[in-house]
């Protein structure tokens, strides 16, 4: 007979390994499914200066590598494999990975959401240098200097706002003449003295070597190219949560992101959700490990009153 884990949790970044943490401390020896890029958004992240604990700031890829040792000292396993499909509509939940059949009486996704970028090699080789998808995460290495914005929606209008209090200058590029934000956050942006607009022109190619020197940017009317002089590029188009194997299974909103009620529970019973994969607006290591937190309690809390059912 197929062993039926208490608890599987699909995914290792800040949420997931939270989870496990607590899961494992409460005796609910947790199943990681990892993922083949273990670790999340934060291995693709440079410098992290705003997660409580580190006094001097600490890499992204280092501070996930401790989240990671810290799970394993509580016994916690991993499988370093990506899901390809789950059934959440039998009992014990069925969760497929690349060569696995895993059965579980509870499961806890923290699959994250990915940025979604230009798709130019020049942006790929910058990022970290330059580049960046989070203006909360980077803004801070700005201060003082030229940065630019792509983008017309909320997003970019709130990276904006949140840049012209740290940053010298900053510029909205956007590839229609008009935004796409509320409109209170609109007003809000344009009447920021160092903040201006470049309306009609996308992001060509992203220059310098070893860090960001300008853009080439090419309108999108007249086709015509000009070169804008920044010190960093932050891409706001939007972020896609990690749930294209959910479809049918859970509910979700019309973005993608699961939906939860009291932040962790989602439709169907003995589910549950923490980190970026159903929160849209926050989107931070410390958000996602809290909720983390959280969904391993409830874990508990649900399979307790499983027993006593």
């Amino acid at each position: 007979m197929d062993k039926i884990e208490k608890l599987v949790i699909i995914g290792s970044g800040p949420a997931g390994l939270t989870a496990a943490i607590y899961a494992a401390r409460g005796s609910l020896d947790p199943l990681v499914v990892a993922g083949r890029e273990a670790g999340g958004q934060l291995t693709k992240t440079t410098d992290v200066d705003d997660y409580p604990g580190f006094e001097t700031g600490i890499q992204g890829p280092e501070l996930m590598a401790k989240m990671r040792k810290q799970a394993e000292r509580f016994n916690v396993r991993f499988i370093s494999e990506d899901v390809v499909s789950v059934d959440l509509k039998v009992r014990p939940l069925e969760i497929n990975t690349e060569s696995q059949n895993l059965k579980a009486s509870s499961l806890i996704i923290a699959t994250g959401a990915s940025a979604i970028w230009l798709g130019l090699s020049s942006e790929e080789s910058l990022k970290g240098k330059g580049v960046s998808a989070c203006s909360v995460c980077d803004g801070f290495f700005f201060k003082g200097k030229t940065v630019a914005v792509v983008g017309g929606g909320d997003t970019a209008l709130r990276e904006a706002n949140y840049l012209s209090k740290l940053c010298k200058q900053v510029t909205v590029i956007h590839r229609r003449d008009e935004l796409r934000a509320q409109a209170a956050l609109q007003e809000l942006v344009k009447a920021k003295q160092n903040i201006n607009f470049i309306w009609n022109s996308v992001v060509e190619e992203v220059l310098g070597s070893d860090k960001v020197t300008g853009l080439k940017l090419k309108n999108t009317q007249t086709d015509k190219i000009r070169q804008l002089k920044t010190d960093g590029l932050f891409v706001a188009i939007g972020h896609k949560p990690n749930t294209d194997f959910l479809k049918g299974q859970l509910d979700l909103d019309k973005k993608g992101y699961i939906v939860v009620k009291d932040e962790t529970r989602t439709n169907i019973s003995g589910v549950f959700a923490a980190g970026d994969v159903s929160d849209y607006k926050y989107r931070q290591a410390i958000t996602a490990a809290g909720v983390g937190c959280r969904a391993a309690f409830d874990v508990g809390e649900y399979l307790e009153n499983l027993q006593k059912a």
